[in-house]
């Protein structure tokens, strides 16, 4: 069993219904047993335009890596997903940002989440589900990393 943290969310379509949505699919395979606030971003590193919604899912898992990986891009599908342009416009998108204190580097996957230390709409929900967590590699807190983020997007917690 490993704890997992994902973090799901898009830019087209009924944003929150979609979040729901992935969060009932999600629910169907595995528990889910912490979840941050939503969080409205800017688009980062890409050609989107609209704003963000995202939310970090933390889950029970019994699966290796790259089965959640095939789960998770499932979902996507279900859910509208088009893959035409990388960092584009998307109704979901459902990152691996952390499998336990796993490190994993595959062709498919690489976890802990290569960029999330440099993305704060990853490390503002993250550090809200699990602030004291830390970086496999980098030996920090998610804590520490939000506050070392030179990342200067907007992110706005949502009120429930």
């Amino acid at each position: 069993m490993e704890q997992v943290v994902l973090l799901i969310g898009g830019n087209i379509g009924d944003r929150f219904g979609l979040i729901a949505q992935a969060e009932a699919l999600l629910t169907e395979e595995f528990k889910v047993t912490g979840k941050s606030s939503i969080y409205e971003t800017e688009a980062w590193g890409g050609s989107s335009e609209g704003n963000y919604l995202n939310r970090a899912l933390v889950l029970e898992v019994k699966r290796e890596a790259e089965e959640l990986l095939d789960i998770t891009q499932g979902i996507e599908d279900r859910l509208g997903r088009t893959r035409e342009k990388k960092w584009g416009d998307r109704t979901m998108d459902i990152d691996i940002i952390y499998f336990g204190e796993n490190i994993v580097d595959t062709d498919r996957l690489k976890v802990p989440h290569p960029f999330l230390a440099e993305r704060r709409f990853v490390l503002e929900p993250l550090a809200e589900v699990l602030p004291d967590f830390v970086h496999p590699i980098f030996g920090k807190t998610n804590n520490e990393l939000l506050r070392l983020c030179k990342d200067e997007s907007k992110v706005e917690r949502l009120k429930p």
